[in-house]
């Protein structure tokens, strides 16, 4: 395809477009050389959210529970520069659900910015912890990721 033919970029998400929100704190390490937060941080940071909000709500268990989500892709588009000591916010919103995944979609927001300064998402497996193979997700997560669909 030639230059003149790519899709224009999409624009930013707006924050009205997800439906969780988790906040989070960048760290003084978080910085590259370049002084703004390094691209890998904003994949720790999606993985954070979901995880921390997943627990929050009681339906994962990190330690015992039966099931776990495995990440099998990822992704992220950058929009803006975010640095340390910038308070940041995570929206979160489910871009699929399917019998054992889910397509987990991230905004970082910086402060309190309407439009995101870095989106991105993964796709979570859930397998059973012993066997690593894939497990129908129960009820109670699947109706609790469905108040997240877009």
């Amino acid at each position: 395809m030639r230059e003149t033919e790519r899709e224009p970029r999409p624009a930013p998400g707006r924050r009205e477009a997800y439906r969780a929100f988790v906040p989070l704190t960048t760290r003084w390490s978080d910085n590259d050389i370049y002084g703004h937060m390094n691209n890998v941080v904003h994949y720790a940071l999606f993985d954070s959210a979901v995880n921390g909000w997943l627990i929050a709500a009681g339906l994962l268990d990190i330690h015992r529970g039966a099931r776990i989500g495995l990440v099998v892709e990822t992704g992220c588009r950058y929009f803006a520069e975010l640095a340390f000591p910038d308070p940041v916010t995570a929206g979160i919103r489910v871009g699929r659900l399917g019998t054992s995944s889910v397509r987990y979609e991230i905004g970082l927001f910086r402060g309190e910015a309407e439009t995101a300064a870095a989106e991105g998402f993964f796709v979570h497996v859930y397998v059973d912890r012993d066997t690593r193979r894939p497990a129908p997700l129960d009820d109670r997560l699947r109706n609790r990721l469905l108040e997240l669909t877009t």
